[in-house]
């Protein structure tokens, strides 16, 4: 039964399809049929703490690739103005956003939404898109912190990017609500009037 056979850190100035390849290249699937029981392999610890080693650097992949998918949707948008620069706004066609939920398989909205977050950790927030690079944080929690700053100004979010530093651990055993909280409290430190008039109104919840 074949594992993981090599776990593969990020190399400094590593691109960003380099590292989901990298990371990929670690993973060998396992066959579940191989640890049934009757199956006539007898299923050892060690061979559960590979399969949860495996789960772990395919989270991590999956963490990669939003980041580079968030780069890739910043890119498109800009080739894509650049492409129509001369051409009138009511010619244009479809905006990059709807384009972006298409190839993402998501309602027009939705890459609307993942635009605005590719926008921020691109251009605002890169400690966080770092994180999420390296697998530290998932899209979700980027999404998170992306919100709970969406109300400050581009320095002031980048602020709260630099002292939250998420790229170094910050949030490692943390919970949804401790990471909601950590970003509030440092987005009110930055700017207390944005923030409050943010959280007087109503606001949607879950993901």
């Amino acid at each position: 039964m074949e594992l993981i056979r090599e776990r593969r850190e990020p190399v400094a100035g590593q691109s960003e399809a380099g590292l989901a390849g990298s990371v990929a290249a670690s993973v060998v699937a396992a066959d579940p049929a191989q640890v049934v029981p009757g199956s006539g392999v007898e299923a050892s610890g060690s061979v559960s703490r590979d399969l949860i080693g495996q789960l772990r650097v395919l989270e991590e992949m999956k963490s990669a690739i939003c980041g580079l998918q968030a780069r890739v949707a910043v890119a498109f948008e800009a080739a894509r103005r650049a492409e129509r620069a001369g051409v009138p706004a009511a010619d244009r066609g479809d905006d990059a956003g709807a384009e972006i939920a298409l190839a993402r398989r998501e309602p027009p909205s939705r890459g609307s939404r993942f635009l605005g977050l590719a926008r921020a950790l691109v251009f605002e927030m890169p400690r966080t898109m770092a994180a999420l690079e390296s697998g530290m944080l998932n899209e979700w929690r980027a999404t998170l912190l992306v919100k709970e700053t969406a109300c400050l100004s581009a320095e002031d979010r980048a602020g709260v990017d630099a002292e939250l530093a998420p790229d170094t651990g910050t949030f490692e055993g943390v919970g949804d609500k401790g990471v909601i909280a950590a970003a509030r409290a440092a987005a009110y430190r930055r700017d207390p009037r944005s923030v409050a008039q943010r959280a007087a109104r109503p606001r949607l919840t879950g993901r």
